[in-house]
């Protein structure tokens, strides 16, 4: 009987997402109180946009549908409320909210196969490399002992968007004033985490092939969290090469 890698313990950060943009908003709140309103009667038609997507999606059972219509009608909200300017100011935090809206099922179906597909080759390698016999066939890997499936909670795709959205918050409190940098950080989360969820699904092949139990329930569930930390890990390191490599290139100019 074939084995399969779940990741069901990935990090669900969607219900820490409205909790982290109040946070910056309060944060805020001093400018924010310093801005002076400016009603704008347009924000009503974002409002009755929201309301009709919520209806299509309620007839439709589309949940996705449902849940950016919330989106619609707070920014709506403010723009009535308090305006163009008062949106611009709170632009970040709205963005954010994005996050705890989950994919699209056919945008998701579509991203996972070939991250599943990636994870099984980089395992396949990594197998090989140690010693250890290996057949791939898709995702499956199949072992002297066992038969091991890369499913699609093992593609990484949760553990991409938790980290994207901590690289987008941590380069808020750290690199408010540079851009730059908050960019590099936001694209630096793509090969970081594609490259950990590999390292992970590689570890777990290693881990069953000597023991099976240390694959699977409570030890596969702490692999994960240690590879997550891993790729926090790294994306602070990545940050800290990224200012040395500012700092070395601004004192060269200075030299010269």
């Amino acid at each position: 009987m074939a084995r399969q890698w779940n990741n069901d313990d990935d990090m669900g950060h969607g219900f820490f997402v409205p909790l982290v943009a109040l946070y910056i908003v309060w944060q805020m709140r001093n400018s924010l109180l310093s801005i002076q309103p400016k009603p704008s009667w347009v924000g009503l038609l974002f409002l009755a946009w929201g309301a009709l997507q919520m209806a299509l999606g309620m007839l439709g059972a589309e949940l996705f549908l449902q849940r950016t219509a919330f989106l619609v009608s707070l920014v709506g909200a403010v723009v009535f409320l308090g305006g163009w300017t008062m949106l611009r100011a709170l632009q970040f935090p709205l963005c954010l909210l994005v996050f705890m809206i989950p994919i699209p099922a056919v945008i998701y179906n579509q991203v996972t196969f070939p991250l599943q597909l990636l994870a099984s080759r980089v395992a396949e390698q990594a197998l090989t490399l140690v010693g250890i016999p290996v057949l791939r066939d898709g995702n499956v890997l199949e072992l002297a002992s066992q038969k091991l499936s890369v499913v699609e909670a093992c593609s990484g795709i949760r553990s991409l968007l938790s980290l994207t959205f901590l690289s987008l918050v941590y380069g808020y409190f750290f690199e408010e004033h540079r851009l730059v940098m908050r960019w590099f950080l936001f694209l630096s989360t793509v090969p970081i985490a594609i490259s950990a969820n590999s390292f992970r699904v590689s570890l777990t092949g290693v881990l069953s092939e000597y023991n099976p139990e240390l694959a699977q329930g409570f030890f596969h569930s702490l692999e994960g969290w240690v590879i997550f930390v891993f790729a926090l890990v790294l994306l602070v390191g990545c940050h800290r090469l990224l200012i040395w490599l500012a700092s070395l290139r601004a004192s060269r100019k200075v030299t010269l």
